[in-house]
């Protein structure tokens, strides 16, 4: 993990802002983000390498190298792209923790 130094700020940010997340990640996500079967407690930020029950994983690949890209786990597929994505570029580029 020390190889991501760097991107903890980032994650730090992204569970800071996780309520704001949720609210934009589509309807029904309650019923999905339960905590089984992959997926994170819709309530409950978390992030890992290649942990595919966080709502951010972390590739093993970014872990080793130092950069790479996350996978945010919990958009639901009735989401607006535009409006997810607006609100990943803010988080991850603009907002300050």
């Amino acid at each position: 993990m020390e190889a991501l130094k760097s991107s903890r700020k980032q994650l730090k940010s992204w569970g800071l802002r996780h309520k704001e997340h949720i609210a934009a990640y589509g309807e029904g996500n309650e019923r999905r983000l339960t905590g089984k079967h992959e997926t994170a407690d819709i309530n409950t930020f978390k992030w890992g390498v290649a942990n595919r029950g966080a709502s951010i994983r972390v590739g093993r690949d970014t872990e080793k190298e130092g950069k790479g890209y996350f996978e945010d786990r919990r958009p639901a597929s009735n989401m607006d792209p535009y409006v997810v994505t607006s609100l990943i570029a803010e988080t991850t580029l603009l907002w300050k923790a």
